[in-house]
């Protein structure tokens, strides 16, 4: 086996002590950091860096190519490590020093986008050089290729499906591409078409809710099917924050920004849901990667 075989198949965890109804409503969280690289986003840049190689648009002549805020760039830079391809990643220069280095730690050369213009800025900056020299790059685009929500379709879906012994009534996620609520939920209805899928979405447009988009003010995701979200629920940076601290320090789980966001927004549902309900939603990745960020201030 392959370390790239160990994407997926990551534990659920159960949040208990913030449950404010703990005895008659279950939280889940998936632990995405369990993935080789650390994060949810394995399962996309997996996908798309197999699509590519399967193919042929991706070959060890050419350099992959995109806009990232963090883990996906990590992820990518894990696979071209592994399969032997470069990797050239477009980051707002505001990314934190410690997930630029953990790129450039498989390999990868970083250019850095106005900070000031986000994710947003960095896709746009990447579709500015590969349309200057298109056959120099693979560009997999994850805002926008269907391999990324596939991909949760056929394995994060499955997977909570299965661990919750199709017991799942509410999955509740953030989107940033929106490739995990997108392709989950799509799933998940599939297999359940009373289940509840919520999307937690950063209060406003201005915010440190790393990773995910306030998506009536930035460039709307490809993959994006708004037709999914039943409700969304807005989080406050401060809110997601406090979360983060606290599910350290209560639950034992070192979790990043957008975990607590989506934490966040399960215990809001949770304060309304049925007796008997099961919620899931995803810990993206771990707090470690945050350590040198606002995030804890002065609660170290």
């Amino acid at each position: 086996m392959k370390l790239v075989d160990f994407v997926g198949n990551t534990p659920l965890i159960p949040i208990e002590k913030l449950n404010p109804q703990n005895e008659s409503v279950k939280i889940f969280a998936k632990a995405e950091f369990f993935n080789p690289s650390g994060s949810v986003k394995d399962r996309a840049a997996k996908a798309m860096v197999l699509d590519g190689l399967k193919s042929g648009k991706l070959t060890k002549d050419k350099i992959l190519i995109d806009a990232t805020s963090g883990n996906t760039g990590i992820a990518y830079s894990f696979l071209g490590a592994l399969y032997g391809f470069r990797v050239c990643l477009v980051i707002p220069a505001n990314v934190s020093g410690l997930r630029k280095n953990l790129m450039k730690s498989y390999g990868a050369q970083i250019i850095e986008s106005d900070p000031l213009e986000g994710s947003d800025g960095a896709y746009f900056m990447v579709r500015d050089i590969v349309s200057k020299n298109p056959e120099k790059y693979f560009y997999p685009d994850q805002y926008n290729n269907p391999a990324n929500w596939k991909a949760h379709y056929e394995t994060t879906a499955e997977e909570i499906w299965k661990q919750t012994d199709g017991k799942i009534t509410h999955f509740v996620t953030g989107g940033g591409t929106t490739g995990t609520f997108t392709g989950t939920s799509r799933r998940l209805r599939e297999l359940k078409s009373d289940i509840h899928t919520i999307l937690m979405q950063p209060d406003g447009p201005f915010h440190g809710i790393e990773g995910n988009k306030h998506l009536e003010t930035t460039e709307r995701p490809g993959i994006f099917d708004d037709s999914l979200v039943e409700k969304i629920v807005p989080v406050a940076t401060e809110t997601a924050y406090d979360i983060v601290h606290r599910l350290a320090r209560e639950e034992g789980i070192l979790a990043g920004i957008s975990s607590g966001a989506n934490v966040a927004a399960a215990l809001e549902i949770a304060k309304t849901a049925p007796a008997g309900s099961l919620i899931v939603t995803i810990l993206c990745d771990a707090g470690y990667r945050y350590l040198d960020e606002g995030v804890w201030g002065n609660f170290l």
